[in-house]
């Protein structure tokens, strides 16, 4: 037979018999075997302390040649130019990491990553965190004497367990908002400067901003809450569970931060639509469950996407973005006079899904 056309799709390398597979094996610079697997990443993860352990000893033989080591302890940029790239040679074969600035909390480290997307993870993170410990003063403090009684009693409720921790979570996502403005993070000790001089200049006011936006978003979160509580009909089970799902995943410890500033507007619209959709549901029990079933099928989806990607390992952003999309459909299905902010359905996530699949 010939002429047909196959697709990768239409392969299913679990039903390959294991005598036709690859085996992948690793071994060190005295060709002794280390492991080996036929799934190359598990193999990856395997050894992946060991690859560190390797990485971090060719770094430190080099690290008068490259001018920099690995060390923690740092509250200001004494690292001079930080390279993209570490190279070296161990046991004839190449060696490659990639540096970064490490948030440690009450300080920064240099460290050594695996792959160039871990790297631009803990840079950011590093790069904000050495900002903020060179701050003269405290936005958060700053912040804590322009607001209202009322606004802190607003602002009170909260996952986060303090007021303290959902300010310091607001401070870190307005530092994001003017890192990216200006092009962060930084690599080398005048970019460095400039970076931070930047950001000390706006900071408070953009603090302030974040903190009126995430009062809005955390009254509307405190709305639903409350309205879900007064829901109680055993028949409006499945879509109150599911409501409680959606509501635990927006509102999280550290939600400012991990969705970030430009994504509170949409924060608001999706839990004036958990409202909207709350105040239905009695009168619309059956069409709600429906429309959910089309919801939880594209969860599946995305939950299936990221079973894809290497455990430990960043997600692509164009991977994570499929999440807000979801967002965007439950608007679309249960508050469709809010509007959304792009076209959306479910065979567009599905598409989505199919285009940044490893």
């Amino acid at each position: 037979m010939v002429g047909v056309r196959i697709e990768p799709e239409d392969w299913d390398l679990t039903k390959v018999p294991d005598h036709l597979k690859i085996t992948f094996r690793v071994v060190d610079e005295r060709r002794r075997k280390l492991a080996e697997d036929k799934d190359l990443e598990a193999l990856r993860q395997r050894l992946r302390p060991k690859t560190r352990a390797a990485i971090s000893k060719a770094f430190e033989s080099s690290k008068e040649a490259v001018g920099i080591e690995q060390r923690g302890g740092l509250t200001r940029w004494t690292v001079g130019t930080l390279p993209r790239t570490f190279e070296t040679r161990r046991g004839g074969q190449p060696v490659k990491a990639y540096p970064a600035l490490v948030d440690e909390g009450a300080s920064v480290a240099v460290r050594l990553f695996d792959t160039e997307a871990e790297q631009r993870e803990a840079m950011w993170r590093g790069t904000r965190r050495l900002i903020l410990l060179q701050l003269p003063s405290n936005p958060a403090k700053f912040v804590q004497d322009k607001l209202s009684n009322q606004a802190k009693l607003a602002l009170s409720s909260s996952p986060h367990g303090s007021v303290r921790a959902l300010f310091d979570d607001c401070v870190a996502a307005a530092a994001d908002r003017l890192i990216a403005a200006r092009g962060g993070p930084a690599w080398d000790e005048e970019s460095f400067r400039k970076l931070f001089d930047a950001v000390r200049g706006d900071i408070m006011d953009a603090t302030l901003d974040t903190v009126r936006k995430v009062q809005e978003v955390l009254a509307a979160w405190q709305s639903c809450e409350r309205r879900l509580k007064a829901t109680g009909s055993p028949v409006l089970l499945p879509s109150l569970t599911d409501i409680r799902e959606q509501l635990s995943e927006l509102i999280t410890p550290g939600f400012v931060t991990a969705h970030g500033v430009r994504r509170l507007p949409d924060l608001m619209r999706y839990l004036v639509a958990v409202d909207r959709r709350l105040q239905q549901l009695p009168g619309n029990a059956d069409r709600d469950r429906a429309r959910m079933a089309k919801v939880r099928e594209m969860r599946d989806e995305y939950a299936w996407l990221l079973e894809q990607f290497p455990p430990g390992r960043p997600v692509p952003q164009e991977a994570l973005e499929i999440r807000w999309m979801i967002e965007e459909l439950r608007v679309s299905y249960f508050a469709h006079a809010l509007g959304t902010a792009y076209p959306v359905s479910d065979k567009r996530i599905v598409k989505a899904i199919d285009a940044v699949a490893p």
